[in-house]
């Protein structure tokens, strides 16, 4: 029998139980062809149905575990599905899901750092696990969260999802006490949270509702930061907005209603210029 170098060879003999390894580590042509429909499949439905768009991805990484697409696209997949379950509800299978999300973006730019998909997958696999963590964890989580939405971007200016992600970044560390924040930097060591400013936030909500203006959440979030900086108007007008948009993700419907919320609790509110 001709010998062969590889991890699993013994002393140079290649047995049965090794052949069959090995050919299962290098994905066959028609394992290579069922890999990419079971990730074509997953695509086509991740934004209506992300549970069952996750589903295909986990199977396509069963194949090849180190497929760059499978990975970041089932991380954001498992990201939107856990997001079905609202954060006041406590839940292990959201908090698994997420937690499985940053195990799949971390592999993604592992496989290929060279790509903003992978970085903005971890950027928002990490900051939704950073929810289910106690406040000390979250604040530890920010810096990860910052430097892989500014990968991201670096990579792509143009990706509305990191500029969603680095924007809400900003307005919830400006968010979190003074006190807090300056016990996270000096404490810490979290000196990245200094560079958090309430125009940043705006300034990246604000380009991602201009990349993609048919995208609720980004027109919520910002309208919410446009209230925290008492820009009332300005928050009603995204709202407004909402409300001639169609739903394109399964959490738009909840969107809908909490924005509708949001137009009722600033409805006697005057920007200051107007006072």
């Amino acid at each position: 029998m001709a010998r062969r170098t590889c991890r699993i060879c013994i002393y140079g003999y290649v047995g049965p139980l090794a052949l069959l390894l090995a050919a299962l580590a290098v994905p066959t042509p028609a394992r290579a062809q069922g890999l990419f429909e079971l990730v074509a499949h997953g695509r086509a439905i991740s934004r209506r149905y992300p549970d069952q768009a996750y589903r295909y991805f986990e199977r396509a990484l069963a194949i090849d575990s180190l497929d760059y697409e499978a990975n970041w696209r089932g991380a954001v997949a498992a990201v939107e599905w856990g997001k079905e379950t609202p954060d006041s509800v406590k839940s292990a299978e959201r908090d698994s899901l997420y937690a499985g999300a940053v195990r799949m973006a971390r592999r993604a730019v592992r496989v290929d750092s060279t790509q903003a998909d992978g970085w903005f997958a971890l950027s928002m696999a990490l900051g939704r696990a950073a929810l289910t963590k106690g406040q000390r964890q979250r604040l530890e989580y920010a810096v990860e969260i910052h430097d892989a939405a500014v990968r991201a971007l670096t990579i792509a200016p143009d990706h509305d999802g990191a500029h969603h992600v680095l924007g809400l970044w900003n307005a919830e560390v400006m968010r979190i006490s003074g006190f807090n924040r300056f016990m996270a930097k000096n404490i810490l060591g979290a000196k990245v949270l200094g560079k958090a400013k309430w125009d940043s936030a705006l300034v990246h909500l604000e380009r991602a509702v201009a990349l993609d203006p048919s995208r609720l959440y980004h027109r919520l979030d910002l309208a919410r930061v446009y209230v925290d900086r008492k820009r009332y108007d300005d928050a009603r007008a995204q709202l407004r907005a909402i409300d001639s948009l169609p739903n394109q993700f399964p959490d738009d419907p909840r969107y809908r209603v909490e924005a509708v919320e949001l137009k009722l609790r600033i409805a006697d509110k005057r920007d200051k210029s107007e006072k």
